[in-house]
């Protein structure tokens, strides 16, 4: 309901004061709501049957099987692809000069990475490149196959210092993934 408004006669205030809230004729005008317990009842006789699940189980595995995790099991069964294969033609003399190139284009030099090795700058700048997607609860090498298949074009390069660095079993997550965790 809209307030009343007020005609210019004074009301025992003088002309300019703000008038003072009262709370002490309030009433609450909620509708009043059914029973709870009626309710209940309502919704449980409007609910559809629910049918109930039925699992299979899964197939014993024998004493000399190993079971491989699904994230694990993408990767490992991934064959090798066109891109795989220019990668690990990849010189290092290429990936220095990948790395020359990426730090020419920058206006100063990268201070803080000095005692870094090519492979660990490379990866780093990878994964601060926001344009690849997020580099976050995704292991690096994954985040290049997903920009490769959105053609992000993401460099070569990096899939040459992962696959290189896979061989050699080194941590494949982000930089930034190690910090948060």
């Amino acid at each position: 309901m809209p307030p009343r408004r007020t005609t210019g006669r004074a009301t025992g205030r003088t002309a300019g004061q703000q008038s003072t809230l009262s709370f002490s004729n309030s009433r609450v005008t909620k509708p009043t709501a059914t029973a709870p317990g009626k309710q209940i009842k309502e919704t449980i006789a409007n609910a559809p049957h629910v049918v109930p699940v039925v699992t299979t189980p899964e197939p014993p595995v024998a004493d000399d099987t190993v079971v491989v995790p699904e994230k694990e099991k993408d990767e490992l069964d991934e064959a090798q692809t066109d891109e795989d294969s220019r990668a690990l033609k990849v010189t290092e003399s290429a990936l220095r000069n990948y790395w020359a190139e990426e730090e020419r284009r920058r206006s100063a030099p990268r201070v803080h990475q000095k005692d870094l090795s090519v492979d660990e700058k490379i990866l780093r700048h990878f994964d601060l490149s926001s344009q690849y997607g997020p580099c976050i609860g995704i292991s690096r090498i994954r985040r290049w196959r997903r920009a490769q298949m959105l053609d992000l074009n993401p460099p070569i390069e990096v899939l040459a210092v992962l696959l290189k660095e896979r061989k050699a079993q080194v941590n494949e997550h982000a930089y930034v993934d190690e910090l948060l965790s």
